[in-house]
């Protein structure tokens, strides 16, 4: 291995270009919004306003390359789990409830077995999140992905209800983190790239295919201000997504537990700090803004929103 530290560009995956691309197209998209349009690019979740009152919130993600270790280790089950509960969290970030899920499923052949677990999975985490597992597409594509290969995207459809509009985010509000399980469905290209030749046993396969948290139970039962899902850019990149301009926040390291896996990560690849924060969750796979006097017992504060005085809105000591 070099001595030079790894990175997720070097990996392959430059968020930074994707950045560029999307302002780019970001007028593509205005140009088809409506009046009906609440919330476009931007956003965790899409809402969309119903003529009634209320609004439906949506999203699509996918899987990523975490499914090339699902395919190393023969277990599949935990990445149907993995793409409903990343959809699930990114519009409960809207105060959404979950009205149904759609799959697409892309392979070179089909394996029954294989898409027995993944549909398992999907099943099993619709069923706990209260939404329908409406349908989806099943595609073969020799020729596109190579025998034993296959992705998986997701499509959801949530309820915001009428409610209060949320209180506006101060500084001085405090951070509750919600802890992960892991690197859920983010920085696997990376990741695989620090255990390039090393052989996927038990306990490597355990951590880094522990499947993606739902926090949708947490996010009810606590009243927020702003919620950030911890996805791809990691902490650095979406935390301060649901942050009004002119405030940032600021973390305290040491508040939460973070799991080994990330430690691992970080002294084989020889990762700098910088790399890890603006790609993995670090241990939070999800962080509410909450009022100093909602926190509710027991909560994990992690930090607190400050009034931004430079160019960098998350800040860890």
């Amino acid at each position: 291995m070099s001595t030079e530290g790894l990175s997720y560009a070097a990996a392959g995956v430059d968020i930074a270009a994707y950045e560029r691309a999307l302002e780019r197209v970001k007028p593509l998209i205005a140009a088809t919004h409506g009046k009906e349009v609440a919330a476009g690019v931007g956003p965790f979740a899409g809402l969309y306003a119903l003529p009634g009152g209320g609004k439906l919130a949506a999203s699509a993600d996918g899987v990523g390359t975490k499914i090339k270790v699902a395919i190393a280790a023969g277990r599949h089950r935990g990445i149907g789990i993995d793409i409903v509960n990343h959809c699930v969290n990114d519009i409960a970030t809207a105060g959404a409830r979950p009205l149904f899920f759609l799959d697409y499923f892309a392979t070179g052949q089909l394996d029954p077995d294989v898409f027995a677990q993944l549909v398992e999975g999907m099943s099993a985490a619709c069923q706990a999140a209260g939404g329908a597992l409406l349908g989806g597409e099943t595609a073969e594509m020799p020729g596109v992905y190579a025998l034993g290969d296959y992705d998986l995207a997701g499509f959801i459809v949530g309820l915001v209800e009428d409610m209060e509009p949320r209180a506006p985010i101060r500084s001085g509000d405090v951070l509750v983190g919600l802890p992960s399980s892991g690197l859920h469905t983010n920085g696997y290209s990376l990741a695989r790239k620090v255990f390039e030749g090393v052989a996927l046993d038990g306990r490597l396969a355990d951590e880094l295919l522990a499947p993606h948290t739902s926090y949708l139970q947490d996010v009810r039962a606590i009243r927020w201000k702003g919620a950030a899902h911890i996805t791809g850019g990691g902490i650095l990149g979406n935390l301060p997504r649901c942050l009004p301009s002119g405030l940032g926040a600021r973390l305290r390291r040491g508040s939460w537990e973070t799991p080994p896996i990330f430690d691992k990560i970080r002294k084989r690849g020889r990762v700098s700090d910088d790399e890890m924060w603006g790609t993995f969750n670090m241990g939070l796979g999800m962080i509410l803004v909450v009022d100093p006097k909602e926190v509710p017992k027991g909560a994990l504060v992690v930090g607190e929103v400050v009034k931004q005085s430079g160019p960098d809105r998350v800040t860890i000591s």
